[in-house]
Parts: C-alpha cells; structure tokens; sequence
C-alpha cells in the first residue's frame, strides 16, 4: 500500500500549522497508523532546541520526526539560510527524505515554513517546489491549506489556490488553524466563504489553544478533523451553528 503524503501550508505566518500538522498525526496514531512529519527547514531556533517536529511529539504522541536544515533567525528559510552561512535546501533533497519516509509509514506529513511561496533556496523554489518534486518520485502528494478565521483570510486563501493550480497542484482542503473563543462577524461569515475562496472543502476547525496542553488533545483533534483527516468533524453542522442571519432590508 501506497503512503499517504500531505504537505500542510499556510495562508501566512502564525496561523497554526504546527498544532494542525500534530492533530492530523494523532488521528492517524488513534487509527494505528505509522506516521512520519518531516520539516524541511526550521528556522528561529538555536541548536539544541526543540523544534516545531518536537512540538507535534509532545502533542500527538510518540512518531518519526526529520529536519533537513536548521537556521537560527526568524526568517523565510533562503533568507536565514544566507545570513548564517549555512547551506540551502532544494526540492529534491525533500523529495528524497519523503520517499524514504514513506516507504517505512502509513502517513508522511510534510510541514512548511510561513506561506506556500516562501522562498528556501537561492532559485526561488518553494514548498510547492517541493510536493512537485515529490510527485516526480511516484508519491502523489497532496496539500492542505491552514488559514486564519479572522478578516483578511479569504483573499490570502484564494491566492494560495490561485498559486497551487498555476503550479500544477491542487488544495485538498482549508482548514482554519485556530477558531476565537468568541467569533465575530467576520469568522462566522467565513465559514461558509472560506471554501468558495480556496475551491476545496473545510477540513476542520481547530478551537483557540488547542496546542496548550499535550493531556487531551487527540480527543480535541479528532472532534476537530473532518472525516478525510481522521475525525469526526462535521463542516455543514459546524457552519450551521454559527450562522448569521442576513440584515434585513431597509
């Protein structure tokens, strides 16, 4: 059997594709399956230190973690790279790592750094670069898109689309990384806006601080993950549930 392959992107910095990537491999640990995350480039951590792959341990459980470089500044990862003096890292060295991943795993997440065309090597080339390259090697893989709820996301989420299909790729789904304890407008309305603007189905709906507590947080997972992701989520209930009513007419 074929391995599944996802690499997890987001619309920007800071929207939760850490705590996503760890939901993803609980459910798959809960459903038995062997799961790999490698991270390509990590940046904004010293040697030593523990890493995002470290932080989807602590809360998903025991797994295969890889980090192919490490720089030290918070920067996009050619830009890091450059500034320490360290080397670069290109599609194919990826690809390479999750062919090897996938052929010992029933699952290979693949987590990014920032947004999809954040630049790691001095041609320019991205994570979708990446999944590219991976495809090349037989791996079909797929990529899921962790946006924020708030106002602003849904431009950012079509041109993330926009950027997928012009490459060949296109998103398996949306999934917001981190839902407000009080939704407001703007996040209700999303819900139901976020899909149209990706062109791929909700995926989930990850609740605020999710990734505080190790204890409990494959239960979160899987009541927070679509069936295609391992849970039980429900998209049509949850956007239901925080449906706003339309003004009515003057």
């Amino acid at each position: 059997m074929t391995a599944e392959v996802l690499f997890v992107t987001g619309t920007n910095t800071d929207v939760g594709k850490t705590v996503v990537t760890a939901a993803i491999a609980a459910a798959a640990l809960a459903a038995g399956r062997r799961v790999a995350v490698l991270k390509p480039g990590q940046t904004g951590v010293a040697p030593g230190e523990p890493g995002d792959a470290a932080e989807v341990v602590r809360l998903a459980g025991p797994l295969t973690t890889r980090e192919l470089a490490r720089y030290p500044e918070p920067l996009a990862p050619d830009t890091a790279a450059r500034r320490c003096g360290l080397p670069t890292i290109g599609p194919e060295q990826v690809a390479e790592a999750v062919a090897e991943l996938a052929a010992a795993h029933d699952l290979v997440l693949v987590e990014g750094a920032g947004g999809l065309l954040v630049r790691y090597d001095e041609q320019g080339r991205t994570l979708a670069d990446m999944a590219r390259a991976s495809a090349g090697l037989g791996l079909a893989p797929e990529v899921l898109v962790v946006a924020a709820a708030a106002l602003g996301t849904l431009n950012i989420a079509t041109l993330t689309a926009e950027a997928l299909h012009a490459r060949g790729l296109a998103p398996l789904g949306v999934l917001v990384g981190s839902w407000p304890r009080e939704a407001g407008l703007a996040e209700r309305c999303n819900l139901a806006d976020l899909p149209v603007a990706a062109g791929a189905p909700l995926l989930g709906v990850l609740p605020e601080g999710a990734g505080r507590e190790a204890a409990g947080f494959a239960a979160i997972a899987l009541a927070a993950l679509a069936p295609r992701l391992g849970g039980h989520w429900d998209a049509d209930a949850f956007t239901a549930a925080h449906q706003v009513p339309p003004l009515p007419l003057p």
